[in-house]
């Protein structure tokens, strides 16, 4: 609760005060006054009302308007003679305008940045002024216009609001650094500032006398941009929705959009209720869109613009208000959220703003909103009411005076059963708990602290204290000055708070013990005794406790620093220690200024510090995480309840005076849902309510467990805060003017009401050991220990006493402790119901059946919802008759059951007489075609109105055979009709006779059941050929064949036959058996019904083969051997070996189908080698290997190399695969088969094949063959392929460094091998070394040539006379190499030689080959020889370019693959 403290203005002399102003910031006050000896000032004031010194502006004439610079502390004030000055109040200056007016200045008006103002005079002229940092005006207007009308109002459009200036700066450098998005948003216009604000509010509008609006923009243009209907009395701008608001001397509201350029487009126009007055209507917002009015009458009347709503706030009677009281003035405080009220009988008025939460707040009617609040009384008839400065500070201007009202929270206390209560600024009341005594005492003080003792209550103020003796009756007991923030009581000494210290005082200021803090310890912020134990916390962190219970007060255990404890410390805001001075539990500031969720308790024996946070609903000795499945439903329990209180912070603390365990926190729903907590649906939550907004929590501190969770309850709002509690009772103070009901205050006149604690319900006048024993149940509850727990309540013998813990139990989720509570008060039912229930996974959906055995449904409700069982919830409803909410439920939660549920709802309304509500519901639970006839058959009409209305085809074929059943014929045949019931329509026409309408009728429908109905109609009266007809559209074929063979319709039988089953097809082949002539169609319906043994045996009869062909494609293992063999038989007969194959293959006549295969070479396609091939499930594994390869090698002699490969592959044989695959030159595969098969073998036979390629083109192929051969280990073939290449190199390309290289090679695979004649290796080791040495010779000779040429052709000379050279090294390349060194040498007759030489040991030589052609002719023309055949002459015409002869040839592999 608020109380208003009221500090009265002094001015320096009396007057008429004629206008106020607050600084929207600043605390001050300006009061312009008009003395009773003439002229005028304007005075500054602080915040209590106290005049500043030096502040004064005086003139010879009256101020007329007053207006504070938003941003600085400067008052600009306009005076009767046209005289503007402006007061600084920072720099203690006062600054003249340029004189302009000529008259009395009517209107200041600045913008929101303070650096441009508007004036204006009653003779019309208005002047628009920039200003300095001061406040002082430019020399000259930026804009001066004389209009004809008097200007009464202006706005000037918001400028950009600092938050939004901070995010465009940030924008503006994240767009600067290349971000690409604030790029694109900083040039969107629309995000740097607010909807249809005017970049840094510099233009205006304006309005005056003669109902005409202006426009002003940037640069002083002034443009008339509207009219209304009469003078212009208020004009506003609705921020939020870029709207201008004009209201008009006749109350007539009128609505503008704005455009960019300031002209404005109506939008809204509307007459206000109200009275029209000629003084000035007092207009506010008072919320979004809300306008607030008051204009002389007993309301105030507020307009929504937004929802285009209307309502009033009346004064009410009985919160002091006098009948015909008028509101004069109105004032609206956003922070608060308050809106004042100045009434003609000097009251203040005040509505608090508090709407309802959550649903059912879109419902809540606008009146509802507003709580009227207990009112302040003043003198005089209250004219003018600002608000003002940060600190919500209420100025009322009642013309001769000015009072400034100061909002200051209650204050209350209570200990050793006194409660004192703050009911005014100087006003408390007194109950005495014990003997319930009320005292209402009137101070001479403004009270700003209470504090209570079992004989004394001490009241400040800040400046001043007075102690009360209450033991027998209220008097003063001493008065002393100090300035002091708190004080306490003990015994016959009050304790002081003052800077640094903290005083001892007796009752009349005398100081008898002074406390001191060092410096490091700081400033005391909080005080608090309990016992005999004083608990000090400081600016600093620390904690001090004190025993006063001496002479003087003494240290009781060392102090503790918190912040050491605690990180991110901000301010102790609160301390409180226990009866028995062991623990101290302290509520916290974070340092960033916001409230910290977390209560702290210090143990001053153990100097530990533990913790319990509000915002997860734990304490730091509770490590469970709620995550996992695998709990106890007591822990369970308690996540559940740790859910419940999650998301708060605390508000205050206070432990029982008795029991040193019990803590009760009053803790705040936090504003913010960014919390460490991801809440999920409260226990209290339900459709129609939010969380509470406040919550008290029990909690016990323990030594081994920390802080625990016993119990938490929303706060009634008939209450405004807790005020303490001793078992077993809480206190609270109940709020002014709220009703009582339900309601237990101490006395009438008290504001202190009581609350019996939860589990002390029936023991609240028990006396104090039942009381003791109920404590420790709660507790050992609390912890866990069950044993403990009943042991301590074993003597309690009341069953409301049981009951009440069973109802406790339903907010702990113990159904353990439920279920003894249920035996000891004999609830059978209710045991029972808990037993049944226990198959329910969900413990909230066990405990909820507990609740509602109880009779607690609303918790029960609650309990489903929160485990989210909609379908108990829906039969909770429909058992407690909320039908409403049970429809809800199931058409949002539980759909399963929507039909059910609709069904219940209509018996129930069947049950209760209420027919026509029923039937709807029958409707949508899809029953309705039974049970409305069911419901209606007493009355007929009302059944047949509604089968009309209803056109429900199956409720108009029951009213038909209703309807038959009477025998009404033709209203039956209507409604046989509307319902579409061709079957009942043919019946009926057929019993009336009208066979032709029946025929039409099952024509044009096509009705089976219709259509066999008229066919044995048909059958009946022998019309056989109408009676077929129908039967087979009716598709009752075996119906019709029946009709056919009876009445041989031999032509019809076929067709339909072949539409009919198999069953039918075969009966039909038998009757065609039975005719010679009709064999072929016997033999087909045989084969179409599947008696296929039936149709072969006919076709061998008859000899139809066409048909046997026919039959034998149809033929599957399931067919008779015999037949098979016969069938293929037929085929060989008639050398169609193909199908005889197949048929043979379908008998598993393998054999004999791959003979006949072989013998009269029919292709094994692959679909039949598959046939052929037997399951790897087969036992006889030997047969089906055998059977594969004689598939297989039946494919290699067919040419089906592919196939070959597989069926070996698969019958294991490799060897066989790769010859198959060998054959089918598929070099890819091979490669593939070989590299898998990973035989030698078959590398080998890969390797052979390869080399039969062209693998001197192709390095892959040759990178394989090397690679076969020796995984193969055929050294002895690669040491043949390595000669190859070598020969290859010599070949081909000349190349012996090469032919060297693979040599070598050859000879190391030869050196490795195991060839089974030993012999043979050694002379092949030898031919290949002789081979290699040659080379060698010949390649060091090349070699040498280019530095010893005489001795390269020393050696060529001794490789010619090796008689072996030519096995190795090429003659003629010998010769050549000799030749051409002699020519070179024009050694021609030498080289001539040679020639000669060459062309004797090789006689077919081609000499071109070995030597270049033009060495050849040079030769002979130096030697005068004619070139004759044999010597290369002979291919030089058709020679091109004879160095092609000598041109080096590419390498085919890579140097890798070389040989050194």
């Amino acid at each position: 609760m608020t109380v208003y403290f009221d500090h009265r203005v002094q001015p320096p002399s009396s007057g008429a005060n004629v206008d106020i102003a607050w600084h929207p910031t600043h605390p001050c006050l300006a009061v312009a006054t008009r003395p009773d000896v003439g002229g005028g000032y304007v005075q500054i004031y602080n915040e209590e009302g106290e005049p500043i010194e030096t502040s004064n502006i005086q003139r010879s004439c009256s101020s007329s308007s007053l207006a504070w610079n938003p941003v600085k502390p400067s008052v600009a004030i306009g005076w009767e003679n046209g005289e503007i000055t402006v007061w600084s109040e920072q720099h203690h200056e006062l600054y003249e305008s340029p004189k302009l007016h000529k008259g009395e200045v009517c209107l200041i008006v600045w913008n929101d940045a303070g650096n441009r103002i508007l004036t204006a005079d009653r003779t019309g002229l208005i002047a628009v002024w920039k200003c300095d940092a001061r406040g002082r005006f430019s020399s000259t207007p930026l804009c001066k216009q004389e209009l004809d009308q008097t200007t009464t109002q202006c706005v000037f459009q918001p400028g950009i609001s600092s938050e939004v200036a901070a995010e465009t700066s940030a924008l503006a450098k994240a767009a600067v650094s290349g971000n690409q998005k604030a790029l694109d948003m900083f040039w969107d216009k629309s995000a740097l500032k607010l909807p249809g604000s005017n970049n840094d509010g510099l233009t205006c509008y304006i309005g005056g006398s003669e109902g005409k609006g202006y426009y002003i923009d940037e640069k002083g243009n002034c443009t008339q941009v509207l009219t209304t209907d009469g003078p212009i009395k208020k004009m506003l701008f609705n921020k939020h929705r870029n709207i201008l608001v004009i209201i008009t001397k006749a109350l007539m509201l009128t609505q503008y959009s704005l455009s960019s350029d300031g002209k404005t487009i109506e939008t809204v126009k509307v007459k206000l209720s109200g009275k029209v007055t000629e003084t000035d209507c007092d207009m506010v917002w008072a919320g979004k869109g809300l306008l607030a009015t008051a204009s002389g009458e007993c309301v105030i009347r507020m307009w929504d613009l937004d929802k285009d709503d209307n309502y009033v706030l009346a004064l009410d009677n009985k919160q002091g208000f006098e009948t015909g009281e008028c509101i004069n003035c109105v004032a609206y405080s956003s922070k608060k959220g308050v809106l004042v009220g100045g009434t003609d009988k000097g009251r203040v008025a005040m509505w608090k703003f508090a709407p309802m939460t959550g649903i059912m707040a879109r419902k809540q009617e606008g009146e509802t909103k507003w709580k009227l609040q207990a009112p302040s009384i003043l003198e005089g008839n209250i004219l003018q009411a600002k608000w003002g400065t940060s600190r919500d500070y209420l100025a009322l201007n009642s013309i001769h005076s000015v009072v400034v009202l100061h909002a200051h929270d209650m204050s209350a206390h209570i200990k050793d059963k006194v409660a004192v209560v703050q009911t005014g600024p100087s006003t408390m009341c007194i109950d005495l708990l014990g003997s319930g005594a009320h005292h209402e005492v009137k101070t001479d003080i403004h009270i700003k602290g209470i504090y209570a003792t079992k004989d004394h209550v001490a009241i400040w103020n800040g400046k001043k204290a007075v102690i009360y003796d209450i033991s027998s009756s209220v008097k003063a007991a001493g008065t002393f000055t100090t300035d002091c923030r708190i004080v306490c009581l003990y015994e016959q000494n009050a304790y002081t708070t003052e800077p640094g210290k903290i005083q001892v005082r007796n009752f009349q200021g005398t100081v008898k013990q002074l406390i001191t803090l060092n410096e490091m310890e700081g400033e005391p912020v909080t005080m608090d005794i309990s016992g005999h134990f004083l608990v000090v916390t400081t600016t600093t962190g620390f904690i001090k406790v004190y025993d006063v219970s001496r002479r003087e007060a003494k240290s009781h255990c060392t102090p503790i620093n918190l912040t050491e404890s605690v990180s991110r410390l901000g301010n102790i805001t609160m301390g409180k220690i226990n009866s028995n001075g062991t623990k101290v539990c302290v509520i916290t500031s974070q340092d960033n200024g916001a409230p910290n969720s977390k209560l702290y308790v210090w143990d001053c024996d153990l100097g530990t510090v533990t913790q319990f946070d509000l915002a997860t609903g734990r304490g730091d000795q509770e490590d469970y995480n709620g995550q996992d499945d695998e709990i106890s439903d007591t822990e369970r329990g308690r996540v559940e309840a740790a859910h419940d209180i999650a998301g708060r912070y605390p508000l205050a603390v206070h432990w029982d005076p008795q029991e040193s365990k019990l803590l009760i926190c009053e803790a705040k729903l936090s504003d913010s849902d960014d919390g460490a907590v991801n809440k999920k649906s409260s226990l209290l939550l339900s459709m129609k309510d939010s969380p509470p907004d406040v919550m008290i929590i029990s909690l016990f501190s323990t030594l081994e467990h920390g802080i625990v969770l016993q119990d938490n309850f929303g706060l009634v709002p008939a209450y405004s805060h807790l005020l303490g509690l001793q078992v077993p009772f809480y206190y609270f103070i109940k709020k002014a003017g709220e009703k009582s009901e339900g309601i237990k205050t101490l006395s009438p006149g008290s504001l202190v009401a009581k609350q019996v604690m939860r589990d002390f319900i029936g023991l609240e006048e028990g006396d104090k050991n039942a009381q003791e024993a109920m404590m420790s149940f709660s507790y050992f509850l609390t912890i866990g220990n069950m044993d403990e727990a009943f042991k301590a309540i074993k003597l309690i013998k009341s069953e409301s006493v049981w009951e009440n813990m069973a109802k406790m139990c339903v907010k702990t989720r113990r159904l353990d402790v439920a279920k003894v509570c249920l035996g000891n008060m004999g609830h059978a039912r209710g045991a029972r119901a808990l037993r049944e229930v226990d198959k329910e996974p969900e413990l909230d959906a066990k405990v909820a059946m507990l609740a509602i055995q109880l009779g607690q449904l609303d918790d029960a409700e609650r309990l489903y919802k929160n485990c989210s069982r909609y379908d108990l919830l829906n039969s909770f409803y429909q058992a407690s008759g909320q039908w409403g909410k049970a429809m809800e439920t199931a058409e949002l939660n539980d759909r399963i059951h929507l039909r059910t549920t609709y069904y219940n709802y209509a018996k129930h309304l069947e049950a209760k007489g209420d027919i026509n509500g029923a039937i709807p519901n029958y409707e949508k639970s899809d029953t309705h075609r039974f049970e409305v006839p069911r419901m209606l058959f007493d009355e007929p009409q009302a059944l047949e109105a509604y089968i009309m209305k209803n056109k429900d085809k199956s409720l108009r074929k029951w009213w038909a055979q209703y309807m038959e059943s009477t025998g009404e014929m033709e209203t039956a045949l209507q409604f046989y009709e509307a319902g579409q019931d061709f079957l009942s329509l043919v019946r009926v026409y057929c019993y009336c006779g009208n066979l032709e309408k029946a025929a039409e009728i099952a024509n044009e429908t096509g009705n089976k059941a219709a259509c066999y109905h008229l066919a044995r109609q048909y059958e009946n009266q022998d019309n056989i050929r109408e009676a077929i007809h129908f039967f087979t559209r009716a598709q009752a074929y075996s119906q019709a064949i029946r009709l056919c063979k009876e009445n041989n319709m031999e032509d019809q039988l076929m067709n339909l036959a072949l539409m009919s089953s198999n069953e039918d097809m075969i009966e039909a082949a038998r009757y065609y058996e039975t005719n010679p002539n009709t064999m072929d169609k016997a033999v087909m319906l045989f084969h179409k019904g599947g008696h296929f043994s039936k149709a072969l045996e006919l076709a061998f009869k008859t000899q139809q083969f066409g048909a046997l062909q026919l039959i034998a494609e149809d033929l599957d293992e399931r067919t008779d051997p015999v037949l098979l063999n016969r069938c293929a038989e037929f085929f060989m007969e008639h050398g169609q070996y193909d199908k005889a194959v197949d048929l043979m293959v379908v008998a598993k006549k393998y054999d004999e189908a791959l003979d006949l295969c072989e013998r009269q070479s029919v292709p094994i396609t692959e679909r039949l080698a598959e046939k052929m091939t037997l399951s790897k499930d087969n036992k006889n594994s030997d047969v089906r290997m055998k059977l594969l390869e004689k598939v297989a090698d039946i494919c290699f002699l067919q040419g089906a190399y592919h196939l070959a490969t597989k069926k070996y592959t698969q019958a294991g044989n490799k060897v066989k695969a790769m010859r198959a695959l060998l054959k089918s030159g598929d070099t890819e595969k091979i490669i593939f088969f070989a590299g898998v098969s990973r035989q030698k073998e078959i590398y080998v036979m890969a390797a052979n094949y390869l080399q039969s390629l062209d693998w001197r083109k192709d390095p892959e192929i040759m990178k394989n063959i090397i690679g076969f051969y020796t995984k193969g280990r055929a050294l002895d073939s690669l040491a043949g392929f390595y000669d190859a290449c070598a020969q290859v190199e010599i070949d081909e390309y000349q190349n012996y460094d090469k032919a060297l290289g693979a040599l070598s090679e050859a000879y190391k695979c030869l050196s490795k091998a195991k060839m089974k004649n030993a012999s043979l290796q050694e002379e092949k080791l030898g031919a290949l070394k002789n081979r290699i040495g040659l080379i060698k010779k010949f390649v060091t000779a090349r070699r040498v040539y280019d530095e010893e040429p005489d001795e390269a052709m020393r050696q060529c000379q001794v490789l010619l006379e090796e008689s072996e050279l030519d096995s190795a090294v090429r003659v003629g390349d010998v010769f050549g190499m000799m030749i051409e060194h002699y020519a070179r040498q024009e050694n021609f007759k030498k080289a001539y030689e040679f020639m000669e030489d060459m062309r004797s040991r090789i006689p077919t030589v081609n000499m071109a080959y070995y030597v270049n052609m033009r060495t050849i002719e040079a030769v002979h023309r130096a030697l005068d020889i004619p070139l004759g055949r044999g010597m290369g002459a002979e291919t030089a015409p058709g020679q091109g370019d004879e160095d092609d002869v000598e041109e080096e040839v590419q390498e085919d592999f890579q140097d890798d693959e070389g040989f050194c």
